[in-house]
């Protein structure tokens, strides 16, 4: 069975900055454009050019400095704000609008003060219009998590009537549970005329913690675009996670899917973007936190030492981390961690010489938070001088350690 492509729409400089405290310049924009274009993502989604003259100078300039990818600009389902984005994406070698309105019950009454005729029009209106500008054009349903499957596939069908080529189904407050969202978009594919000639997209996020899960339903269930940043970062609790949803199709390969993401380089991108945001990646974030590859407990270091993939089911060189698994040394490892950790450092010690250094290595690890290589040498140096019985040299060695 041929493997399906899934098309990685990146949205990291439109809604992954929509951050409080992350705002991006223009320089930096364009440094982190040019490395998704080397990534290899399908799309960029540059900016909302209508929301300031920064953003649509940045989508501009984004135009001018890319090649491959997409470049999407983002506009409500207003004529202002879909002339400005088309304006901005002139000199784009591909480009796309990303046009929409809210779709929920939510919405319709109260963010708009509507109903549900009249939001089919104004998304029917902002496609046609849309389509005076660029011939691809991308519609997002506002809240479709949690609007009714119904009336969704009626919006759905009536702008694809008109000319939309990407359909966008946002779970914009991270409400959906994947099941849920899985059969909201297979619902979708069965039951809305044209739905086959169009692209269908995840946009999930992150609230209850299930964006990639949803993500990853919805692509199972039919969707063929997921919508994703990098650090998973974004409004309020974030997006997708694109370095998690790229890795989880890469090692699954029973999903039949794949993805034109370069792995290797996810690592120095998710360095970039934390840099150039501010937004520091947790410890224990999937695939690009420092401690995602990294073992303090002694069982778990033995196994890692004996075999990789007894405890890591991704290769670290496979996302762009070339000093391998990291072997911590904590007062809950091992003999066995620490003998490799000392055969690093070019130091070969007998069971004898292991043992005795084991136990002083003990007494420091329980009074500190992790064991460098400097004190590493300092517990040998001690554990060579432990038989001389010299209690002052004994002292000066522990002193610089900091453990008396």
């Amino acid at each position: 069975m041929e493997k399906k492509r899934i098309h990685i729409f990146d949205t990291t400089l439109r809604d992954g900055e929509q951050v409080p405290g992350c705002k991006l310049n223009t320089k930096e924009k364009i440094k982190i454009a040019k490395q998704l274009e080397y990534l290899g993502v399908d799309v960029i989604e540059a900016g909302f050019p209508t929301s300031s003259p920064g953003d649509y100078q940045s989508v501009q300039e984004i135009c001018k400095s890319i090649s491959k990818p997409i470049i999407c600009a983002l506009s409500r389902a207003v004529e202002k704000d879909i002339k400005i984005a088309g304006s901005a994406l002139k000199y784009a070698k591909r480009s796309r609008i990303h046009t929409g309105i809210g779709t929920s019950d939510c919405h319709i009454r109260y963010k708009f003060n509507s109903t549900p005729e009249k939001i089919i029009e104004r998304a029917i209106q902002a496609v046609k219009y849309a389509k005076k500008f660029v011939e691809d054009v991308e519609f997002y349903a506002e809240d479709a998590g949690r609007t009714n499957n119904d009336f969704l596939a009626k919006v759905c069908e009536a702008v694809i009537k008109y000319g939309a080529t990407v359909i966008n189904i946002p779970d914009t407050t991270g409400y959906c549970l994947p099941e849920e969202y899985g059969i909201k978009i297979k619902f979708l594919k069965e039951n809305v005329k044209g739905i086959h000639n169009i692209t269908l997209s995840t946009h999930c996020h992150n609230d209850l913690g299930l964006a990639t899960a949803n993500s990853l339903s919805g692509i199972i269930n039919g969707a063929q675009q997921v919508e994703c940043t990098i650090n998973g970062i974004g409004e309020r609790a974030g997006n997708t996670s694109l370095e998690e949803i790229v890795m989880i199709i890469k090692q699954n390969s029973h999903l039949n899917l794949f993805t034109n993401i370069k792995t290797k380089l996810i690592s120095s991108i998710s360095h970039l973007v934390s840099e150039c945001t501010g937004m520091k990646v947790q410890a224990n974030k999937a695939i690009v936190g420092m401690n995602a590859f990294s073992h303090s407990s002694g069982i778990h270091q033995d196994g890692i030492i004996k075999k990789r993939e007894t405890y890591e089911s991704i290769n670290p060189e496979d996302v762009g981390i070339h000093n391998h698994s990291s072997i911590i040394l904590t007062a809950r490892s091992g003999r066995a961690a620490l003998d490799y950790r000392y055969k690093k450092l070019g130091h070969f010690l007998n069971k004898n010489s292991l043992d005795l250094v084991y136990s002083i290595f003990l007494r420091y690890a329980d009074k500190k938070k992790e064991i460098s290589d400097q004190e590493l040498k300092i517990i040998l140096e001690e554990a060579n001088n432990k038989g001389n019985n010299n209690k002052n040299r004994l002292q000066h060695i522990r002193r610089r350690i900091n453990v008396v």
